[in-house]
C-alpha cells in the first residue's frame, strides 16, 4: 500500500489514547501533537510537577529524534501548563537544551486547564536541514 508525503511518528510511553499520532512530517517540516510528561518506562505521569516537566522534554527529545531531527531544528516551542507553578522547571529544562540566549527557538506558554491531571504538555515545531 502506497503512503502520501507525510510520515507519522509514535514514541514508545507516550502514545496518545486517541487515535493521533504523536507529530508528522512532510519533506523537511516536522510538528509534534501534545507530547505528555508520561515516564516511557511506564507510561504513568508521575507525582511530582517538576518530573511530569523533565519527561516532558525527555519525550520531546525522543519525538525529534525519531522524526529525523534534532534541538538545532526546532523553531518554535509551545508549552501548555496546566500548573502555572511549574514555569520555573520548564526553564531549568529549556537552558539544559538551548543554553546560548543568541541560539534558541521562538517559545510560548499558555496556562490552561488540560485533560485529566496533566500539568505540563509540549508541542514542538521543526525545521530539517534540507
Amino acid at each position: 500500500m502506497a503512503h502520501g508525503r507525510r510520515q507519522t511518528f509514535e514514541i514508545e510511553g507516550a502514545r496518545h489514547g486517541s487515535p493521533i499520532p504523536m507529530g508528522a512530517r512532510i519533506d523537511n517540516i516536522v510538528f509534534s501533537s501534545g507530547i505528555q510528561g508520561t515516564d516511557p518506562a511506564t507510561g504513568n505521569r508521575p507525582e511530582s510537577g517538576e518530573e511530569e516537566v523533565r519527561f516532558a522534554f525527555l519525550n520531546m527529545l525522543e519525538f525529534l529524534h525519531v522524526a529525523g531531527v534534532t534541538t538545532d531544528d526546532v523553531v518554535r516551542l509551545t508549552i501548555h501548563l496546566g500548573d502555572a507553578s511549574l514555569r520555573d522547571a520548564i526553564n531549568v529544562e529549556w537552558l539544559k537544551l538551548f543554553p546560548d540566549p543568541d541560539d534558541r527557538p521562538a517559545r510560548h506558554a499558555l496556562n490552561l486547564k488540560l485533560n485529566g491531571d496533566m500539568r505540563v504538555q509540549l508541542e514542538v515545531f521543526a525545521v530539517a536541514k534540507s
